[in-house]
């Protein structure tokens, strides 16, 4: 296969988005306690996350919009306890930089580094990681997510704006990600070859249909495919 560009998921495929997760939502509760002691005792972390799964099966149209359905579980929680003027930016600012206080794998960065010398990088991801704060947006030349897009992985039309976003067509692009549905299959859908970094080494679940074109254990084993792969097609 001829690759050109490459599209690249985010969360569990640079970093482990879990600990930033949760740190987030502890951050959160933080300000709570010390500022709306009331909400807090109201909300605790395991019933604000259970709120904010209820906000998302009934706002199916903000699935693609994390940060809108976080708004939102947040102004339900104040008006529960009869606090109508949410303290939003406040709340959304310590979440956001909590989530994106990420700790990357260590083979992420020096892999990213031979990538971008080899080929564009777009990063596409259905979260709201900013790319800038963690300190790696150098690496990338397009940033496509779920919430300015308009939809999400699985999707094929996000990897379509990203392929038009790149200028190339869908099929000389390597998408690459952890999600066997939302990364391998969208992108298969979508007409762009598979990457899966499988770092637990799990077998494919074939009721998904076929197989990535590659099933990678890390971001280093990536670098080494492409960089054979480039002098291979010169």
């Amino acid at each position: 296969m001829r690759i050109r560009a490459l599209t690249l998921d985010l969360d569990d495929t640079l970093w482990p988005v879990l600990p930033a997760l949760e740190k987030a939502d502890r951050d959160v509760d933080a300000y709570l306690r010390q500022h709306y002691p009331a909400v807090a005792r109201a909300w605790p972390i395991p019933a604000m996350r259970a709120l904010r799964t209820e906000v998302a099966a009934e706002r199916v149209d903000l699935a693609h919009d994390f940060t809108a359905q976080r708004h939102l579980t947040m102004r339900r929680a104040f008006l529960a306890c009869g606090i109508e003027e949410a303290p939003i930016e406040a709340l959304w600012n310590i979440y956001f930089a909590a989530r994106n206080s990420v700790e990357l794998y260590v083979d992420s960065l020096p892999a990213l580094e031979r990538i971008t010398a080899l080929r564009p990088i777009a990063s596409l991801t259905n979260g709201n990681a900013d790319l800038q704060m963690i300190g790696i947006h150098t690496h990338f030349a397009h940033h496509v997510c779920a919430r300015d897009t308009g939809v999400a992985k699985p999707d094929p039309r996000i990897f379509t704006a990203a392929a038009e976003m790149l200028g190339i067509a869908p099929s000389n692009i390597l998408h690459v990600g952890d999600d066997p549905e939302l990364d391998v299959v969208g992108a298969r859908d979508a007409g762009l070859r598979t990457a899966w970094i499988n770092r637990s080494r799990h077998p494919w679940p074939g009721a998904l249909g076929p197989a990535p074109d590659l099933d990678l254990p890390d971001m280093s084993a990536l670098a080494d495919w492409l960089d054979t792969h480039v002098k291979t097609n010169h």
